[in-house]
């Protein structure tokens, strides 16, 4: 039986909380389009694209809708990386394309995927954090890129009222490589509470099936004992 969720386009698919959308977008009969510059483990459709790059994101969004017979369903940003440590140590360059990859990058991949959505009153998960409704030291880069997505999926719901759903995830931390190329100081300490990347992933389909008219706007998923919540 195929689906209802369709073909849903997920940046960052290949690792983390975008992998196991994917597994689970693949286990409910859907059909995942992965945007990611490594190669996923399964085998999808999928684009090696680096996501701070518009002009190439909107072609890589354009080839997997040829890809899936010109229709999207849904799209899901889970793409995101980060660079810690205070403003001043931390290079320009590197301070910037965090922003560039979470925030800017979230919007490119939605703006090329938004006239396929629009055909098919698809829906559109955003990613933020809970640093991105609580700020800590070391982390400006990712703040400012996460509380702008906040900003971009309220405003963006707003301005697709009717014809796109838009759903905000905050998710805490979870057990993922993410947190692997960080300095000792700045990993999570061997007795932190992290979320499983597969429960999030469930919320997230949650958010993509839900019916016409009904709209799930935003979603916290963390562990009860997250220490960045509230």
């Amino acid at each position: 039986m195929k689906s209802s969720l369709g073909n849903v386009i997920v940046s960052g698919g290949s690792s983390g909380l975008g992998a196991a959308t994917v597994r689970a977008l693949l286990s409910r009969g859907a059909n995942p389009l992965v945007l990611d510059k490594n190669a996923p483990d399964i085998d999808v459709p999928f684009e090696c694209v680096d996501l701070a790059d518009t002009g190439a994101v909107h072609d890589a969004v354009a080839a997997l809708a040829d890809r899936a017979d010109g229709r999207l369903d849904g799209v899901f940003t889970a793409a995101g990386i980060d660079s810690c440590g205070p403003l001043d140590d931390v290079a320009a360059r590197d301070w910037e394309r965090v922003v560039q990859v979470n925030l800017f990058g979230t919007a490119a991949v939605i703006r090329a995927a938004l006239p396929y959505l629009k055909q098919s009153k698809g829906r559109i998960v955003t990613c933020a954090s809970t640093l991105g409704i609580k700020a800590v030291s070391d982390a400006t880069a990712y703040c400012a890129s996460k509380f702008g997505v906040v900003g971009f999926s309220r405003a963006l719901a707003a301005e697709l009222a009717g014809d796109v759903g838009v759903t905000l995830l905050v998710p805490g931390g979870m057990h993922t490589a993410f947190f692997e190329s960080r300095t000792a100081q700045y990993k999570p300490p061997a007795d932190a509470v992290l979320n499983d990347p597969d429960h999030v992933a469930d919320t997230v389909i949650f958010a993509l099936g839900q019916p016409a008219g009904c709209e799930l706007r935003e979603l916290v998923v963390c562990a009860s004992t997250e220490s960045s919540w509230p």
